[in-house]
């Protein structure tokens, strides 16, 4: 926790720190020292709230949290994507004088961009259009899944994905019913929960009651695996609450889809591979020592899964992680639902701003496999933008088995 708080310290004063330095290339000497003192006043006032915030949030109530989140996302947003218009602009700029003849000298001018105002009013539309709007806006990806030999039966079968609720101040109850109730409707199959739903420590034993109660909405049921943040929210507590449900939740496990076929259709689930995070600290700064754990944990934790698979049957993994992606592959896996990346939360043309993954939106293939990272429902912090929410549908087709 100390080590996000100073993490997310130094994300903003970075942001206040180039947000003054912008400012001098928007305004003129007059206006600009206002706009200075404005913002460096907000952003302290913000961020001594949030200091103040985090340590009495079990007192505050869940409205006031969500917000103040909003405020302060849409600010400091709106800051950063000032940041960036500016800087694009400054080396617009310098590349069209480059390419032009000198103007005549004139200092005021040549340290101002044209249109000051512009770049501060449009950050903060996208800001609030990121805050309010596409956030909340759910889109639906559908893909077809091509599997050789695939049995007949099969053909034409969905899965509905959606993965990283994060119930809490910018997730409810109410939405996540609305959620499950949107997916029940367009009638899949079943429906995969990718992990990082059970978010919230009063929330959890309500949201677990919720799901179990769409399981008979959804013909093959709602089959689920954890994600980080369930161990970071009680793990026992969790599965004290599956344990009576009809919720098909997997832990380094495989069921088989009640289906009479002549190729058994299995879902297996693995566990987030949590223990290469307990490592001592000394071992938790040898990176490369880490990195290796992970990658075991990650291994046996499929192998294990796979254990009871008869060699012949169709298989679907459920995984937090993207990376067990690669694992998938190894162990001949034809679909791998995976989410933990938000993909990002921004995004420009369909593609990751901020790619931190191995694996970080959307469809991976590899040959006949195919894996996908899902975006996600929920957020990191209240912001999407170039990245909606979604639910994603996957039909299992015949492949070509040449």
């Amino acid at each position: 926790m100390k080590i996000f708080l100073i993490i997310l310290a130094t994300i903003l004063a970075a942001i206040l720190g180039l947000t003054l330095l912008c400012v001098g290339f928007l305004f003129n000497d007059r206006i600009k020292s206002r706009f200075r003192r404005a913002i460096l006043l907000i952003d302290l006032a913000l961020v001594v709230t949030l200091a103040l915030g985090s340590r009495f949030r079990a007192e505050l109530p869940s409205d006031a949290v969500e917000i103040f989140g909003d405020i302060t996302t849409v600010v400091f947003m709106s800051q950063l994507i000032c940041i960036v218009m500016t800087l694009i602009a400054l080396v617009i700029r310098a590349i069209y004088r480059r390419l032009n003849k000198p103007v005549p000298f004139n200092r005021e001018r040549r340290a101002m961009l044209a249109y000051g105002l512009f770049y501060p009013l449009v950050s903060t539309a996208a800001a609030v259009y990121g805050n309010q709007v596409e956030r909340n806006s759910t889109v639906e990806n559908r893909f077809d899944i091509p599997i050789d030999d695939l049995p007949s039966d099969l053909d034409g079968f969905v899965i509905a994905q959606i993965s990283d609720v994060h119930l809490g101040a910018y997730f409810s109850l109410e939405r996540l019913r609305a959620l499950l109730e949107r997916i029940a409707e367009s009638k899949p199959d079943l429906l995969a929960i990718t992990g990082d739903i059970f978010d919230n420590v009063p929330m959890n034993a309500e949201a677990i009651k919720l799901v179990d109660s769409y399981c008979e909405r959804f013909k093959h049921g709602i089959w689920y695996c954890h994600g980080n943040h369930e161990h970071h929210r009680g793990i026992k507590a969790i599965e004290t609450g599956l344990k009576p449900t009809n919720i098909h939740w997997l832990v380094n496990s495989a069921e088989p889809v009640r289906m009479s076929l002549d190729r058994p259709l299995y879902i297996v689930g693995v566990d987030y591979p949590m223990h290469s995070m307990m490592m001592p600290v000394a071992e938790r700064e040898d990176r490369a020592e880490m990195e290796k754990n992970f990658q075991r944990q990650k291994h046996e934790y499929l192998a294990e899964a796979m254990r009871s698979v008869p060699s012949n049957a169709v298989c679907v993994l459920l995984a937090h992680h993207p990376e067990f992606i690669d694992d998938a592959v190894e162990f001949k896996i034809p679909l791998t639902l995976t989410g933990h990346t938000h993909g990002s939360q921004i995004g420009i043309f369909g593609l990751p701003l901020f790619p931190i993954f191995k694996y970080t939106r959307g469809m991976i293939t590899h040959g006949k496999f195919f894996g996908y990272v899902h975006v996600g429902n929920g957020s990191w912090f209240p912001f999407r933008l170039g990245c909606p929410p979604e639910i994603a549908y996957f039909t299992l087709t015949k492949g070509d088995s040449k």
